[in-house]
């Protein structure tokens, strides 16, 4: 792992740094590269545009870790007020939540009910619930969670990083639910014992789970590969090619902001687009992990603030 991720990472998680720094104007206007802005509205307005353009998108409000049941409930109203907002447009937008904004830190039951509530609310009105994935200490009790939930409701998604050495017996265990699978790298500080830290062997690892999920989609998967990295995107399109995987029968998925001049040609090749829309006030944590996965975007940050000054 590069000094300047592992420096991130750790930014990421540091609670002084977390207190303070989206406070400071440049770090707020910078965030503006990865998050049209703060409320529900300005996702759901950065979707209609990309919906324009023929690019569907998935909106996730910012936040995790709640520390008490009053919370979970105010995120299962905002989510349903979001799914009868989407449901009375025409925009291709669904929706993903973390698990922790539901509560899974406080009761696993009482999150089973909220997971339940918004997979019940998609189902009824034709849209998808993704859960997120979190740090590893999360991986059992999400794909715990996710299991008792597409028991009830099929149209539930769940995301699986490749940087875990546990992900490819998750993905041979789930592959028979017939799920909705959002394949990432992994964007979070995890020890060798736990995850792959090479860069080269994550997106090895990443390619060999993407290539075995596409064979998976003839067998009712809904894939989706999440990733920036247009270089191993493009392998796995060789990949679908050859065993015969048609371009609308998966997805690719990236971050708002993000090589968006890739996404709208990978849209007019008549690939199955969809952008992640971030919102919230809570974006501190997120923002980081995303520079994290790409070091170079600090240089935007830091051009941003000399421009200011």
């Amino acid at each position: 792992m590069s000094l300047a991720r592992s420096a991130l990472l750790w930014a990421s998680e540091n609670e002084t740094l977390r207190t303070h720094v989206p406070r400071w104007g440049f770090v707020q206007r910078a965030l503006r590269q990865f998050m049209p802005g703060e409320e529900l509205s300005d996702a759901l307005r950065a979707a209609a545009e990309l919906d324009e353009r023929g690019v569907a998108s998935m909106v996730t409000r910012l936040g995790e870790h709640l520390t008490d049941a009053a919370q979970a409930e105010e995120v299962v109203a905002h989510y349903t007020a979001a799914y009868n907002e989407i449901a009375a447009g025409s925009v291709d937008t669904e929706i993903s939540v973390k698990p922790t904004q539901l509560g899974l830190d406080l009761d696993f039951e009482a999150a089973v009910s909220a997971v339940e509530t918004l997979a019940g609310l998609a189902e009824s009105r034709g849209n998808w619930l993704w859960l997120d994935m979190e740090a590893s200490d999360y991986v059992d009790p999400t794909i715990e969670l996710f299991r008792r939930v597409k028991a009830s409701y099929a149209p539930v998604g769940i995301c699986l990083q490749a940087y875990l050495h546990r992900t490819p017996s998750d993905v041979a265990a789930l592959v028979p639910l017939r799920p909705g699978i959002r394949l990432v790298k992994g964007a979070y500080r995890e020890p060798r014992s736990i995850a792959l830290t090479d860069r080269t062997e994550i997106d090895e690892a990443f390619f060999r789970l993407g290539a075995e999920l596409l064979s998976a989609t003839a067998d009712g998967v809904r894939l989706g590969l999440a990733s920036h990295d247009v270089r191993l995107v493009d392998r796995l399109g060789v990949v679908a090619g050859a065993a015969g995987v048609d371009r609308d029968a998966y997805e690719i998925q990236m971050l708002y902001g993000i090589r968006m001049a890739d996404q709208y040609r990978y849209a007019r090749e008549g690939y199955r687009m969809r952008t992640l829309i971030s919102y919230g006030q809570q974006w501190y944590p997120w923002y980081v992990r995303r520079l994290a996965e790409r070091p170079a975007n600090l240089g935007f940050v830091v051009r941003n603030l000399f421009a200011r000054t």
